[in-house]
């Protein structure tokens, strides 16, 4: 969970605030309302990362979507038999 401190802390607690952004995001506070967000490099490029690599993979999937419904619109279709003799088919190549 990431921590929560009050802006008050960043003076009072600086070597626990770093500590804890060292670990994760920090969220900091001002009479009790969010105000910042707090954290290390590695965690700020870590998290970077894992927003690319999310978006990569919705993308991925959008498309593969989008592939799905025009092969369903132009009739490229098998049914639940036909796509079990393939695989099985690939499984018999690979042997």
């Amino acid at each position: 969970m990431e921590a929560i401190f009050s802006s008050v802390a960043l003076r009072d607690r600086q070597r626990e605030v770093k500590d804890a952004a060292r670990k994760d995001v920090v969220h900091i506070t001002e009479n009790g309302n969010g105000a910042f967000v707090f954290c290390s490099e590695e965690v700020f490029e870590q998290r970077l990362q894992r927003a690319a690599d999310e978006a990569i993979y919705a993308e991925r999937m959008a498309q593969a979507v989008r592939e799905g419904r025009e092969d369903v619109a132009d009739g490229r279709t098998f049914s639940v038999e036909e796509g079990f003799a393939a695989i099985e088919a690939r499984r018999a190549a690979r042997a």
